[in-house]
């Protein structure tokens, strides 16, 4: 079985503008590059998993959030980072749905595509939510923030 690292999109790994809308609005967090670079160094496979309620909620479609997830796949694969799928949630928060984190329906869907091993797996992310979602799949939860002020324990974490 393989090791995962799944990371939130929004606020994780591109600064967070609440309903990102337009691809011009992407901006990377060029600290998270460093990390999944050592991660992939140490043979975790990486993952995407990001609630996109803004579809539910019409503000945007989910032709746009593919589009903007292959745009970052480029952007990211130039840096050397290859992210192996993005999945995300397009329900409204009511819909009550398996998907959307705290939930961890995208991190057991990535398992069961991929043969991941969730208990060898990390997660990572800026809000509660994406903690409790690594949480309840059973892996090893992170927030960013932390992760990237202390690096140098971060990296000796994995």
């Amino acid at each position: 079985m393989k090791k995962a690292a799944f990371f939130d999109r929004d606020g994780t790994i591109i600064k967070d503008v609440n309903y990102l809308s337009d691809i011009g609005q992407v901006e990377l967090i060029f600290e998270v590059v460093d990390l999944c670079l050592d991660l992939q160094k140490k043979d975790y496979i990486l993952f995407v998993v990001t609630n996109q309620s803004g579809i539910g909620r019409g503000f945007f479609d989910e032709k746009f959030v593919q589009k903007t997830h292959k745009h970052l796949c480029k952007i990211f694969s130039d840096l050397g980072v290859n992210f192996k799928k993005f999945y995300y949630c397009p329900h409204h928060p009511d819909d009550n749905c398996n998907c959307r984190k705290p939930k961890p329906g995208m991190l057991i869907q990535a398992a069961c595509e991929f043969e991941i091993d969730l208990k060898k797996s990390l997660m990572f992310g800026d809000k509660d939510l994406d903690f409790h979602a690594g949480q309840a799949a059973g892996c090893k939860s992170f927030y960013i923030q932390n992760v990237l002020k202390n690096k140098k324990i971060a990296t000796n974490n994995f």
